[in-house]
């Protein structure tokens, strides 16, 4: 059983690089190889929050800007989250039909991303994109909108049913969610607010004046809608639920929603939200499907029920066995997860000491295609998830055509040749004074974090591709066919898609 403190062997820091970033880069996996685990985190969160917005008048300035960044950051944990609250927080561009709306939420997301989930979730819940995709400003107090109210809880606090199967709300739940919302919209500068006055109607007197009331749902208004009272029937609360109106109507009442959600305990009582984020933040950098036993275990050792801290939470993860379960071959069985488009997009460009080009950051070999161009090809369109649902994950991502798509991109990177930083440079990766061809795979495989991940027999193809030894690498014509054609074979390989 390893801790904090065991040590970090060349295998278990690329392990470590790889699901924590985008790959890595050989004086990172320096860096990183000889620390225990609780040093290596603390090096890892050694980044300042930042207030990058990948601004753009089209969408695909933004896109291609946000992709250049995961290539280029020297923070890849900041970049690696906000892709993973992007698609737990989905919206989407065709939806909202707002460039700059996309890009606050995204620096929204980047400031956010490893701190309190609260907070976040409380930032979230004013955030104009998410306001205009979940039809927030079209929640009126005469024509209550339920959209967000029901995704607040179904997607990105409780999930529908908890671990015992049981449901985690009611529609009734919904229903008086949403009146904590109606009247809530944001002004030309993108600052959200609420229309009316402050709850103060004086008895309910002036109802009837706008700009005392706006589309706000004051209970002492519409008293035929009863008190604002939540999780009568679910939540472990009690059958009087909790009223929402504690600290007044009005604004108050949106994060008082929050804080009440965050309280929530499911049939086992265990703290729903914190079992819920704790399982999502698991599956994306670990594997799916863990054990519920696991979850708590993190969720306890973080104390992130009752702190709700990202930070805490991920160091408990990074630091756990199971976090280094997948780093075993996938011969032995275990379980691995499909790269996400983005990540392999990065990944592979970061490992290979590749960078994009141009505005619209092409990859300048092969088919010389642009960064959106290759990510549409695999199934991810950054700022366009599918749904409030996000992306559809693991083996989702892999049919005849984005795999192909995947094979395309590994041989445009490695065909890369335009000079500078923009080429693929294998002499930077390998030895050229190598010429066996056994010691050439191997060494192609150290590079890519791929030792001792094939089969005997895959391995063995590798090596009668390049033929009969010895070879001179030093020679051009033998450096970029057999050299290059061999880190593409590598990394079209299924094991090199998977964690």
């Amino acid at each position: 059983m390893g801790d904090e403190n065991t040590v970090l062997q060349e295998p278990e820091a690329r392990h470590f690089l790889r699901r924590t970033g985008f790959g890595f880069t050989k004086r990172e996996l320096d860096r990183y190889t000889g620390l225990t685990r609780g040093q290596a985190v603390d090096l890892l969160y050694d980044f300042r929050l930042s207030t990058f917005e990948p601004r753009g008048r089209e969408l695909y300035d933004a896109q291609a800007k946000w992709i250049k960044k995961m290539v280029t950051t020297t923070a890849p944990l900041r970049e690696k989250l906000v892709l993973f609250w992007h698609d737990h927080f989905a919206t989407n561009y065709a939806t909202v039909q707002d460039v700059r709306l996309m890009t606050r939420q995204n620096r929204l997301l980047r400031m956010n991303c490893i701190g309190n989930f609260k907070d976040l979730m409380k930032a979230i819940n004013k955030d104009p994109a998410m306001m205009v995709f979940l039809d927030t400003d079209e929640n009126f107090r005469f024509q209550p909108n339920e959209n967000y109210a029901r995704e607040l809880m179904e997607l990105f606090t409780l999930g529908v049913l908890d671990a015992g199967g049981q449901p985690n709300y009611t529609q009734a739940d919904i229903t008086q969610i949403a009146r904590a919302f109606t009247g809530w919209t944001f002004d030309d500068r993108y600052n959200a607010y609420l229309e009316g006055g402050d709850g103060d109607l004086d008895g309910g007197n002036n109802c009837d004046d706008f700009y005392a009331v706006g589309n706000h749902d004051y209970a002492v208004c519409y008293s035929e809608r009863g008190p604002k009272v939540i999780f009568k029937d679910t939540g472990r609360f009690g059958i009087n639920g909790r009223d929402f109106t504690e600290d007044g109507e009005g604004e108050a009442e949106i994060d008082k929603v929050i804080d009440i959600i965050f309280e929530h305990r499911d049939s086992a009582m265990k703290n729903t939200v914190a079992r819920y984020i704790g399982r999502r933040l698991f599956e994306y950098f670990a594997y799916s499907g863990p054990n519920v036993a696991v979850i708590d275990e993190l969720v306890q050792s973080s104390s992130f029920d009752p702190n709700f801290e990202i930070a805490d939470y991920l160091r408990a993860l990074f630091t756990h066995d199971e976090f280094y379960v997948t780093m075993e071959s996938p011969v032995t069985g275990t379980r691995r997860s499909v790269k996400w488009p983005a990540d392999l997009f990065a990944g592979t460009l970061r490992t290979l000491g590749v960078r994009t080009k141009g505005r619209y950051q092409y990859v300048s070999g092969g088919n010389y295609i642009d960064a959106i161009g290759h990510l549409q090809s695999m199934g991810q369109e950054l700022f366009e998830p599918p749904s409030v649902f996000g992306w559809d994950l693991e083996t989702a991502w892999i049919s005849s055509a984005s795999l192909l798509a995947r094979i395309g991109l590994m041989r445009d990177a490695t065909a890369a040749r335009d000079g500078g930083g923009t080429s693929f440079r294998p002499q930077k990766l390998v030895d050229l004074e190598l010429s066996e061809p056994n010691d050439i795979v191997d060494a192609v495989l150290e590079a890519l974090g791929m030792a001792g991940q094939l089969t005997a027999a895959e391995r063995q193809a590798l090596v009668d591709y390049l033929g009969p030894g010895p070879l001179d690498l030093s020679d051009y014509d033998t450096r970029n066919i057999k050299l290059h054609g061999l880190f593409s074979l590598v990394l079209q390989s299924p094991v090199y898609q998977t964690h």
